[in-house]
């Protein structure tokens, strides 16, 4: 994702890349089998609406095959789970985030993998 893109952008140019090959990506069909208007999907490509809510970003992201916390972040969200576990803890959390900020993804995925598989 580009950093300077906005939400709408993103879903359009994803949405059109897969509609040149499939016509079940036009932003009717799309609309519908996420359950929303096409003309509210069309303002929300178009940046005239704000980003939906995690529902509906969730079905987007399924229908276009995208990272659901990768779009909900474009969308300036953040997953209702993720929320629920900085409710919690939310001093370690954010220890936690302010350490990785600056490590390569790689680093930070050997170490999400160490503590997801007992090894850390």
């Amino acid at each position: 994702m580009a950093q300077t893109q906005s939400f709408g952008e993103f879903l359009r140019e994803r949405r059109t890349a897969k509609a040149e090959s499939d016509p079940a990506f036009s932003l009717r069909q799309l609309a519908d089998r996420v359950g929303i208007e096409p003309s509210y999907l069309s303002k929300i490509e178009r940046g005239e609406e704000a980003p939906p809510g995690e529902q509906n970003i969730r079905r987007l992201s399924e229908e276009l095959g995208e990272n659901p916390d990768a779009l909900l972040a474009l969308a300036g969200k953040v997953s209702s789970d993720l929320l629920e576990i900085i409710r919690e803890r939310p001093t370690v959390v954010a220890e936690l985030l302010r350490a990785v900020r600056a490590m390569p993804a790689k680093k930070v995925s050997a170490i999400s993998r160490q503590i997801r598989d007992g090894d850390g």
